[in-house]
């Protein structure tokens, strides 16, 4: 057994035979044609954590020890992998750090295959890539539960900089232990044994005791291996903008086809979708998929194929004077594609209402997951907006929170939302539709404490509130485009008929020939994941045209 089993039903380690799974002797006889047999002493280190682009390890005799180290520097063995299981998870597709450490427990006989061969292996063997994909992506589930081979966030829970660092790791499925700086004796503890003053919180603690004091995402991410290096002289076939539903897409079907294609992400994986709680409408899921796990699997699916996903890499110029096209970065450093995929997508719109910018992150919110629930557990909370995302917000809130009021400026929610969700909100008592309002007032001390608004009489009423989530429109993330391509009247990417001038002829084809724009950022796209990723598959299509004209 490869962990003792917890209490908890949904814990990976439970799930042995998937997570931890034996090939049998006729599949361990086809991974060993892809590598070579090697013998290793017992407590031979074989992977250390850090490293990059690691050998898939398959063991035919002994064993191999999986661990991270303790706060005192002594090894933590959590996982032992024995004859004909293997050892990885899903960053041997990503180019990420590695987060644990492996040595061998035993005197041990494996089989080592090479990155290359590793994906060859996974790729013309399904039935054994299928085993290895599941495994991977429940160990990294594992690794996140039990918080194996991740930092520590020290800082006030409800603090803005801690959310918005939470909120990244999360997001980005990097495993870490929050300790509250408000209520938690172990981070006072912690703080003290740094030298750390409380001012100086929010902090992240690496494993090997490095302290970063209030990191911002780029810096973050860069010490902890999300960041792939980007070489601005290496011309990719695509690169696409945005990693949400349509990008991921997109660097789904360019890559399982054969084209080199980078990904630049500004944040995490997902987009506006990877902040949903559960999205029940998207085919296949008839149970429902969080927005984060939609997207985690599909940024696996990606990298499987070759894809390379650079994250916390904001795009901030296009130069269209010139061929392949120059894409610059918020850090400086630039990247050539000859063909460009704009996937920038919106972001929700603001509320223009006083002291509002004094409350982001500190009670006023723009996603509802686990993390935001539990912020305001057991509060009351205001959802504003009539979309799906709203609905869906409204609807996961209400298990946590003990009252959801649902603000709209129009007359009712059927006319923008799913009907599915329109049911459940007029079904449950713990959620109140409020129609014809508008929020009016913030008031507040360190956090948000309370929210008046005003119904179409301009009656105003106050009420105690642990969180405002606003969901309102979108405006378009295509600033960076420097007028390089045409936009409508409100900012969005003219495609397809819009575009007479078109050399590819393609719906998603703009203005300039090689670049096409797919999923919210395109002019008259349905804001739904489905479509986004309809349009972001069909998009390879038009890509191949371009790159390859009469081929």
């Amino acid at each position: 057994m490869n962990q003792p089993p917890g209490s908890n039903p949904s814990d990976p380690y439970m799930r042995q035979e998937q997570t931890f799974p034996h090939l049998n002797d006729e599949m361990a006889e086809r991974v060993a044609s892809y590598g070579r047999e090697e013998f290793v002493p017992k407590g031979t280190l074989l992977i250390r954590r850090g490293d990059r682009r690691v050998d898939y390890l398959f063991v035919l005799e002994g064993c191999i020890e999986v661990y991270d180290l303790d706060e005192a520097g002594r090894p933590n063995v959590f996982t032992v992998h024995g004859p004909h299981q293997f050892t990885g998870e899903v960053d041997l597709f990503s180019g990420r750090e590695i987060l644990v450490n492996s040595r061998a427990g035993a005197d041990t006989r494996l089989i080592r295959v090479a990155p290359a061969d590793f994906r060859r292996l996974v790729s013309a063997e399904p039935d054994i890539g299928e085993i290895i994909m599941r495994a991977f992506i429940l160990r990294r589930v594992g690794l996140i539960q039990h918080g194996h081979g991740g930092v520590t966030l020290a800082g006030s829970a409800h603090g803005a900089d801690t959310i918005r660092l939470r909120s990244f790791l999360i997001r980005n499925g990097y495993p870490y232990r929050l300790l509250d700086t408000e209520i938690d004796e172990d981070a006072r503890h912690l703080i003290d044994s740094f030298g750390l003053e409380p001012e100086e919180c929010p902090v992240v603690i690496t494993p090997d005791r490095k302290v970063l004091r209030n990191p911002g995402n780029a810096e973050l991410a860069d010490e902890l291996g999300f960041s792939i290096h980007v070489d601005s002289r290496h011309v990719y076939d695509l690169a696409v903008v945005g990693a949400g539903p349509a990008g991921l897409a997109a660097a789904v079907y360019a890559a399982s086809e054969g084209l080199d294609t980078l990904v630049l992400e500004a944040l995490a994986p997902g987009g506006q979708a990877g902040t949903s709680s559960k999205i029940e409408n998207y085919l296949g899921f008839p149970t429902g998929i969080s927005g984060q796990a939609l997207a985690g699997r599909a940024q696996v699916q990606a990298m499987k194929f070759g894809a390379h996903l650079a994250v916390s890499r904001a795009v901030v110029g296009l130069d269209c004077s010139r061929h392949p096209y120059r894409l610059t970065m918020d850090d400086g450093s630039t990247v050539q594609a000859r063909a460009v995929v704009v996937a920038t997508g919106a972001r929700y719109r603001k509320l223009s209402v006083p002291d509002y910018e004094r409350f982001e992150g500190l009670g006023v919110h723009y996603a509802a997951t686990a993390m935001e629930a539990t912020l305001c557990s057991n509060e009351d909370v205001v959802v504003v907006g009539g979309g799906n995302s709203a609905g869906q917000a409204a609807v996961f809130l209400s298990r946590s929170a003990s009252h959801v009021h649902v603000l709209v400026r129009s007359g009712g929610l059927a006319a923008t939302m799913s009907d599915y969700l329109v049911q459940r909100i007029a079904q449950s008592p713990r959620i109140t539709l409020h129609t014809y309002c508008q929020i009016d007032g913030l008031e507040g001390d360190t956090y948000l404490r309370a929210v008046t608004w005003c119904d179409k009489d301009g009656r105003r009423s106050t009420h105690a509130i642990g969180g405002l989530f606003v969901m309102i429109g979108a405006e378009p993330n295509t600033g960076w485009l420097n007028g390089c391509l045409d936009l409508d009247g409100n900012g969005f990417v003219k495609t397809g008929s819009q575009c007479p001038t078109t050399a590819v002829d393609s719906p998603y084809a703009t203005t300039l020939n090689g670049v096409f724009a797919v999923g919210d950022v395109r002019s008259g796209s349905v804001k739904r994941v489905a479509s986004g990723v309809g349009e972001g598959s069909v998009v390879v299509q038009a890509i191949h045209r371009y790159l390859h004209p009469g081929g």
